[in-house]
């Protein structure tokens, strides 16, 4: 489920690049700092799309720290951190500790299960911080894996649980916010879910796996691909909305980067992927003919 919610590095001007840069090593701080160094590995930007959308909104001041990373050892780094930073290290651990388990269970990844051991006393102490979201996470797992067994044939409604989830994640305070948070956090979610979807259809008509997409009926393939554009398109038109009535101004370009273009780069890779294995079946037709 991570990995959709990125930035399109191209489009950003040097400041707001390197705003980015800094929240983003704020939060591998802060995973750290949270988990020890196994947290770091859970390092992703779609939590970090959360932190830089909550500071904007509440207009957070943060700790800018200077350290020198291992990656990059020859230059020190900034990391920038506020409330934001350590509720979203947070919640990257419930959600990926889930991940984890949802790999262990589907493909028996026995690595996924040890990783998933590993966070359990950090898994065990962010419940009883954030009891309603750890709730709403345990229980949005329940529900899909339920739906999916069922195979739910509606797809409004099993993305939804994913919106649902979402939802109570991005509402971090339940104040005057939380209804526009809510919403587009929700239509968020159903995109990540079926860009999810989108991007395993075929590895899942392989294993016969559910997919809320398989059951769909295309005389031609063109027509499922218009389909599956419209659909995404319109999840993050509902999304993009929600956002333009939020009175965010702080970042609020990085956020826009984000949602208007960096959200479509794993699309746009799938895409490409595509058109490289249908030219390739072609130039085999071609050369089979040739013989």
């Amino acid at each position: 489920m991570f990995g959709y919610i990125n930035i399109n590095r191209k489009e950003l001007t040097k400041e707001d690049a390197k705003a980015y840069q800094a929240y983003y090593c704020g939060l591998c701080r802060e995973l750290k700092n949270s988990c020890g160094t196994k947290g770091q590995m859970l390092l992703n930007y779609d939590m970090t799309f959360l932190i830089v959308l909550l500071g904007g909104l509440y207009e957070l001041s943060y700790d800018e720290q200077e350290f020198t990373c291992p990656l990059h050892p020859t230059k020190k780094q900034t990391a920038w951190i506020n409330e934001a930073t350590t509720y979203a290290a947070d919640m990257n651990v419930i959600l990926a500790y889930h991940n984890f388990e949802d790999d262990w269970k589907d493909n028996k990844a026995y690595t996924k299960r040890a990783f998933a051991k590993a966070f359990w006393k950090d898994y065990e102490r962010i419940r009883k911080k954030y009891p309603r979201q750890v709730a709403a996470v345990e229980k949005y797992i329940k529900a899909l894996s339920e739906a999916e067994a069922a195979g739910e044939g509606n797809i409004d409604l099993i993305a939804g649980l994913t919106g649902e989830m979402m939802g109570e994640i991005f509402d971090w305070r339940k104040d005057e916010w939380s209804e526009e948070l809510r919403n587009l956090s929700f239509y968020l979610g159903k995109f990540i879910y079926l860009m999810d979807a989108y991007e395993d259809l075929d590895k899942d008509k392989k294993r016969q796996s559910y997919n809320p997409f398989l059951k769909m009926v295309c005389q031609k393939e063109t027509d499922f691909e218009t389909f599956a554009k419209l659909i995404l398109t319109s999840m993050v038109s509902e999304c993009a909305k929600s956002f333009e009535r939020l009175p965010i101004l702080m970042h609020a370009d990085i956020l826009r980067n984000i949602l208007y273009s960096g959200i479509w780069s794993r699309y746009e890779y799938i895409q490409i992927k595509k058109r490289k294995q249908q030219e390739k079946k072609a130039r085999g037709k071609q050369h089979v003919k040739s013989l």
